[in-house]
């Protein structure tokens, strides 16, 4: 049975944000995949009628791109930021990006915008419904073995896929990964994020905040609201603390867990009013020690799982996939598709800045979190020095875009 098969293209296993934008980048130029999605497909108005308590910052460069295969304008909601403010609790250094806004951002103000996942995962879903032509939600995959030239795909339900391209972007998990036989490297920080949506006495004026504590940082994220008299006063937040203080403040009821984040906050949005139930997960840093095989890439958190310290997690991944189209779609005008040399030419391009983006992240964790005081004088002074000097904020702001990484590419902007 299997000889008689066609031979795919590409199929890409996982149906996500990563996934899907692979999917549609690839459609936009001329190659139709195979998206093999293990979700079902979401009711728009169930989807839309629940908040979620966590929100993806997405920088100017993944905006760009959903823009590209245009799911931007699918978004049901979402929440743009003008500003950017971090500081230390213990310390004088504080660096401030862009400007507070009263009134909804123009787009030449905007630094980037906060979507809930479900209503991102939603708008790409509608969009793979109409441009993927062999677009299939609810499927396992069982087997993914590497042949002669092709990898086949079986599937729980008994039949078989072969493809000359197999793009595992299944999450930090990856089946994928994990057939494959691509070992990985695990970075356990000791420490979980805390998260959940708070309403504050002030408005967030489109500004995302983080501040340093003892135990770890704090990020409160705009949100767009359900009820429109409270927009403007609702955030999720990000909390990373060492495990027994996750576990701790995860069970607090409501009333003192307001409590100690309005107190542990410096009370920057005056009194937290409300908040939804908490949910904790474990802090990891994971990296694939190779991106691909022959006839095989590994994309977003199948690739790579930094710390969301900066939040770029979800934006790397996006960058991973244009790169991938990128240098796919190329060699694909040329007569060839997914040469070894191709793919390796993607994994030139990304792994060693997302290894650096990992390992910064991880040093600026501890940076932020010691109480040393030679580490802490260093620290605050360079905020400040970052603070003064308008060609470092430049930098800084250039890195987080992620235009630059677009720039040689056929997206860029």
């Amino acid at each position: 049975m299997s000889d008689v098969l066609d031979v795919l293209e590409v199929v890409i296993i996982g149906g996500g944000l990563v996934g899907g934008l692979t999917a549609l980048l690839l459609a936009q130029g001329g190659v139709q995949a195979t998206v093999l999605d293990a979700a079902p497909i979401l009711d728009e108005a169930k989807t839309l009628a629940v908040a979620n308590p966590r929100v993806l910052a997405l920088s100017q460069a993944t905006i760009h791109l959903l823009k590209t295969v245009q799911v931007w304008d699918k978004l049901a909601r979402h929440m743009p930021y003008s500003g950017m403010q971090v500081w230390n609790k213990n310390g004088y250094g504080e660096i401030n990006f862009g400007q507070p806004s009263q009134n909804m951002p123009r787009a030449e103000q905007t630094l980037g915008s906060m979507v809930e996942p479900s209503v991102l995962n939603l708008a790409i879903q509608q969009k793979m419904l109409e441009q993927v032509k062999d677009y299939r939600t609810q499927v396992k995959v069982a087997r993914v073995e590497q042949g002669v030239g092709v990898w086949h795909i079986h599937l729980a339900d008994g039949s078989q896929l072969k493809t000359k391209l197999v793009i595992g972007a299944d999450g930090a998990n990856s089946f994928v990964r994990e057939q494959a036989f691509i070992d990985i490297d695990v970075l356990d920080y000791k420490q979980a994020g805390l998260t959940c949506a708070i309403r504050t006495a002030q408005p967030h004026l489109h500004v995302a905040r983080q501040i340093f504590l003892e135990t770890g940082p704090l990020a409160f994220l705009p949100m767009a609201s359900l009820k429109p008299e409270q927009e403007g006063y609702w955030q999720s937040i990000v909390w990373t603390l060492p495990d027994d203080y996750a576990e701790e403040y995860a069970a607090l009821d409501d009333a003192n867990f307001c409590a100690l984040l309005t107190r542990e906050s410096h009370h920057m949005l005056g009194q937290v009013l409300e908040a939804t139930p908490r949910a904790q997960f474990p802090l990891k840093a994971r990296a694939a020690q190779q991106y691909v095989k022959a006839g095989l890439a590994l994309i977003g958190d199948a690739a790579h799982v930094i710390h969301p310290l900066a939040g770029q997690g979800v934006n790397i991944g996006c960058l991973d996939a244009a790169i991938l189209c990128d240098v796919l779609l190329h060699d694909q005008k040329r007569g060839v598709w997914a040469h070894e040399q191709t793919l390796q030419r993607y994994e030139h391009r990304r792994k060693g800045q997302n290894d650096a983006m990992m390992h910064s992240m991880s040093a600026l964790g501890w940076l932020e979190t010691t109480s040393l005081f030679p580490v802490v004088w260093a620290r605050n002074l360079g905020l400040k020095q970052v603070e003064q000097h308008a060609i470092l904020k430049d930098a800084f702001l250039s890195q987080a875009n992620g235009l630059q990484v677009l720039k040689q590419t056929m997206y860029a902007v």
